[in-house]
């Protein structure tokens, strides 16, 4: 059976573009606050999964939802036993400030398509959608079943596809469409540790609060400070020297008698690629450690202005590893908080390889304390190096599709980032994102290129069609 897969992709085009905008309007954002028994991780996640069913179920496809934590569409024959996998994710990260678009009002231009969600993860998840539609369309025979599973909660800690793993049974193998071509065959560690203790003042300076970061898997974009000082002139003076002196970053004050609200803009970015960008919390903290702050604030400002400033592997804290397959561990310091008279609280994410393990980070970060009576403690959610060989033929078979496709040199890769397709034995990821394509996940004003979303539904159609019918 000959199929032209690009030619099929061209004539879904339209319905492709209106469908991912009804899914990028939807405001997927965890919110716990809201959530109900209905909603168990708040209205947006549910909203969102019960789009893109409901778009399924219009195209006449077999659906189903694990209450409202995950769901998935079904094709291939219903008498067979294994079954390959997609999973992609319909949550999203919060949108954050900056946006030169309303970030849940999808915007076409010629080239792209804008908002939050574009590509990470609903572009990929709903060209893999229309690649099982281009497959459903052409009755292609198929040896295995295939599901396309959707989680809820991929930018947290995947409560979603947790929940069907514990219900379904496992796939022989399959991909996730949330990472970068040509493949993702390798994915490091993943794990927060966490500084949590009291908030407490004593120089002639107060800091009254501090607060930066949304998502431990985010690098902080804006940092905000409330500081009490009778030098509170000074201490302007200086901010705007230091502004100067480090012109990748910018920020502002407000005064007020002795108090000064401070803001400072540094760049957002994938947490899992901390090195790209400029983190605003640890920039601010990096300015007040020399004023003269007491108690914890003193300590909670030098541990975030010096060992963890400015050092994306650990350096500092003695734990920059690096495997010669999986690369180097990376450090991100996620959310940074101090209320005075509350607590005092520091978020570190850590992508490690094979050959270091969390205690041994946990360790790093005691290492520099300094006197701070608290004590790193390693978060929920951690996450083990995975691999696949390359030789596996699940690896050999989506690049050889890639090449076949796009002509581009075709390769395995480990990655940071932590994907779904670490959940299965023989989990990879493939795509969407393409070499030569601008990164914006988790950055304001995202955005997917429109061609790249279509070469990834003509590449997904035959992927799928080819790796379901492996021996």
């Amino acid at each position: 059976m000959t199929i032209d897969w690009k030619q099929e992709t061209e004539t879904r085009k339209e319905a492709f573009i209106e469908d991912l905008k009804s899914m990028l309007a939807v405001e997927s954002v965890r919110d716990d606050s809201k959530a109900t028994a209905d909603a168990p991780l708040g209205p947006g996640p549910k909203d969102a999964l019960v789009k893109v069913l409901s778009i399924a179920e219009r195209d006449g496809f077999t659906t189903k939802n694990l209450d409202n934590l995950a769901g998935y569409i079904e094709i291939g024959p219903k008498d067979a036993e294994e079954y390959v996998a997609i999973l992609a994710h319909v949550d999203v990260m919060p949108a954050g400030e900056g946006w030169e678009t309303a970030p849940f009002e999808p915007v076409v231009t010629e080239d792209k398509i804008i908002a939050r969600g574009a590509s990470d993860d609903k572009g990929p998840g709903m060209a893999a959608y229309y690649a099982f539609k281009i497959l459903s369309d052409l009755k292609v025979p198929l040896k295995r079943r295939v599901r396309l599973i959707f989680g809820t909660d991929e930018e947290n800690d995947w409560t979603g596809m947790t929940r069907y793993f514990e219900v379904e049974p496992e796939p022989a193998f399959g991909f996730s469409p949330d990472a970068e071509y040509p493949i993702i065959n390798g994915e490091k560690g993943n794990v927060q540790i966490l500084i949590d203790g009291e908030a407490t003042n004593g120089g002639s300076a107060k800091l009254v609060s501090f607060e930066s970061g949304l998502r431990t898997n985010m690098v902080p974009g804006i940092a905000r400070a409330t500081v009490k000082s009778a030098q509170a002139e000074k201490i302007v003076t200086e901010f705007q020297e230091y502004l100067v002196d480090n012109p990748q970053i910018s920020g502002s004050t407000e005064t007020d008698g002795e108090v000064v609200n401070f803001v400072l803009n540094g760049k957002q970015v994938h947490g899992a690629m901390p090195e790209t960008g400029e983190n605003a919390g640890t920039y601010l903290a990096n300015f007040l450690q020399d004023f003269d702050f007491g108690g914890t604030a003193k300590s909670f400002l030098t541990y975030l202005g010096t060992p963890a400033h400015d050092d994306t592997i650990g350096k500092k804290f003695g734990v920059n590893y690096t495997d010669q397959v999986m690369g180097p561990l990376s450090m991100n310091v996620g959310i940074q908080k101090f209320v005075d008279g509350g607590k005092a609280f520091i978020n570190f994410n850590f992508r490690y390889p094979k050959g270091i393990t969390p205690e041994e980070i946990e360790a790093g970060l005691a290492s520099q304390l300094n006197g701070w009576d608290v004590k790193p403690t390693i978060g929920g959610h951690a996450q083990v190096p995975h691999y696949v060989a390359p030789s596996d033929p699940i690896v050999e078979t989506l690049l050889r599709v890639y090449h076949e496709q796009t002509g581009l040199p075709a390769h395995d890769q480990v990655i940071g980032g932590g994907t779904y397709g670490r959940l299965m034995k023989r989990g990879v990821a493939f795509g969407a994102l393409f070499p030569d394509s601008p990164d914006t996940m988790h950055q304001v004003n995202e955005f997917a290129l429109l061609d790249d979303l279509y070469r990834s539904i003509s590449i997904y159609a035959q992927a799928i069609a080819e790796i379901t019918n492996l021996d």
